[in-house]
């Protein structure tokens, strides 16, 4: 007996059966040669391209077909956070798209257009690590998440299927109405509304509504270009400030003296 099919083979052939296509019909319509029946049967493996096809004529959720979420169909009027759009390179294999700072600005506004997100950078990443999921990467723009991420920098975040599955204080880049924020994020009693936490003290929190949520992408890495200037965490800062403060005492006592 030949091994059991994956979880996007099932969920493929699942969206086919509904829709009461041939295998044949479904091949014409995702522009796959010929049919669907060598995917179907693990020996062709599923491509972004005709993951982007399903999400583009179907809804389908990528996460949902990849067995990440319970989502089924993409839903933009109940606050969905997935993914709009998924790209693919030349061979078919999805990429990871970069965005920019200047990109930054209009994303909220292109979200679902496929077409402007061809205009971005995308390469791949050929480690474990960054497989069976989509990934995006984001440049940070400001100075509100220092001293862990400077200006300029990249981090590398992965989709995220749902807010019922984002955990309490981890760093996300949030994708609103009208910006991109990296930011922690902190539920609320009221599970209509999350808190969006700088790693700088000097700014001061963000509350907002979940409908107000796009996208949502879990930072796991990040590229930095600034080796010469290591960042220097919270603890170090506050230890740095007591031996400064120690000193302006013990110089105050010797006056004194």
């Amino acid at each position: 007996m030949g091994q059991p099919p994956s979880i996007d083979i099932k969920h493929f052939k699942e969206v086919r059966e509904e829709n009461n296509f041939t295998q044949s019909e479904f091949a014409e319509l995702l522009g796959i040669k010929n049919s669907t029946a060598d995917i179907e049967r693990g020996r062709t493996k599923l491509s972004g391209k005709v993951v982007a096809e399903l999400l583009g004529q179907f809804g389908i959720n990528p996460l949902w077909l990849f067995g990440q979420s319970g989502q089924k169909y993409l839903q933009l009027s109940k606050g969905d956070v997935s993914p709009k759009v998924v790209t693919v390179d030349s061979s078919d294999n999805e990429n990871m798209v970069m965005v920019n700072q200047n990109a930054a600005a209009g994303y909220p506004h292109n979200v679902q257009d496929v077409e402007w997100y061809q205009q971005l950078p995308a390469f791949d990443i050929p480690l474990p690590e960054f497989r069976n999921a989509t990934y995006r990467g984001f440049q940070i723009e400001g100075d509100s998440m220092l001293p862990n991420y400077y200006p300029k920098e990249w981090v590398l975040a992965k989709a995220v299927p749902d807010l019922d599955q984002a955990s309490n204080n981890k760093i996300y880049v949030v994708v609103l109405q009208d910006s991109v924020l990296v930011k922690k994020l902190q539920k609320l009693p009221d599970a209509s509304k999350v808190l969006l936490i700088s790693l700088n003290e000097e700014y001061l929190p963000i509350e907002v509504n979940i409908n107000e949520i796009q996208e949502l992408w879990q930072v796991n890495s990040k590229l930095t270009f600034n080796l010469d200037n290591p960042s220097e965490s919270g603890l170090f800062r506050e230890l740095k400030q007591s031996m400064e403060d120690l000193k302006r005492e013990l110089k105050s006592f010797k006056k004194q003296a």
